[in-house]
């Protein structure tokens, strides 16, 4: 069995093939530092490697899913390399969830905001607790969305809705996210994780050429300018960090 150890990330494997990568920063609600995105993307690309593992849950430890930017961390960045740096490593989470092997199940509990919010989008069949809620803070922090949520919103909600939900940062709550198209399903607190193993579970006794070649082609045709949005997203995200505005607005936040 392999097995990866990450400083804030849990990679644990289950039985029947199915690996479990939980956020493992309870005490800030799973808030995204340097470490925590750096360590997603490692813990997604050890998973889509490893030949034992055939369907991957995403969730949080504790009582969120992922509150997005650690605000407590923020640390604003001097140069423009530096804050491209960071972005791409944003980036980087979500390719290795889009564009990896394995078929991911998101297990959302609690909040998913901004970057979390993202990241529940990123999976191919988000799972949301009934008390779980999203929303996109980043255009009032003088900031842009990353994750391909530009693409992959607008092809789940359609483009009226994603401007609502990208311009406006209101508040959803699961229901509401089913309705939209953005929650796959919506099930109580206590049922989620047995129904994301049960659901992933399946997946894994699925023929797994089959299975790659479905999220594969899937994400291809259906949302055939990921790679375009990641990189219009990169500069716009980049250009919001430039702006010392920006620092102000997300440690009023």
């Amino acid at each position: 069995m392999s097995v990866y150890e990450y400083e804030t990330v849990l990679s644990r494997m289950e039985e029947g093939g199915v690996r479990v990568i939980s956020l493992n920063r309870p005490e800030s609600l799973n808030a995204m530092n340097r470490s925590l995105i750096d360590d997603v993307a490692r813990a997604f690309d050890d998973a889509n490697c490893d030949p034992e593992t055939k369907a991957i849950i995403f969730t949080g430890e504790g009582r969120a899913f992922c509150a997005g930017d650690d605000r407590n961390e923020h640390i604003h960045p001097e140069n423009e390399a530096e804050a491209r740096d960071l972005v791409e490593a944003i980036q980087r989470a979500t390719r290795a969830m889009v564009f990896g092997q394995k078929p991911v199940v998101g297990a959302i509990n609690g909040w998913a905001v901004g970057g979390g919010f993202e990241w529940a989008i990123n999976c191919d069949f988000p799972i949301w607790a009934e008390t779980a809620k999203g929303f996109f803070p980043e255009v009032s922090l003088n900031l842009f969305v990353t994750g391909a949520v530009t693409a992959l919103l607008p092809a789940l909600v359609g483009l009226a809705r994603a401007r609502e939900m990208l311009f406006l940062g209101e508040r959803y709550d699961a229901r509401q996210l089913q309705d939209y198209g953005v929650a796959w399903r919506v099930v109580p607190d206590a049922e989620l994780i047995q129904t994301a193993r049960t659901l992933a579970e399946k997946l894994a006794r699925q023929p797994q050429l089959s299975v790659r070649a479905m999220k594969r082609t899937l994400n291809s045709v259906a949302n055939a300018d990921l790679n375009r949005a990641l990189q219009l997203e990169t500069d716009a995200t980049v250009a919001g960090f430039m702006d010392p505005e920006t620092t102000r607005l997300l440690k009023a936040f």
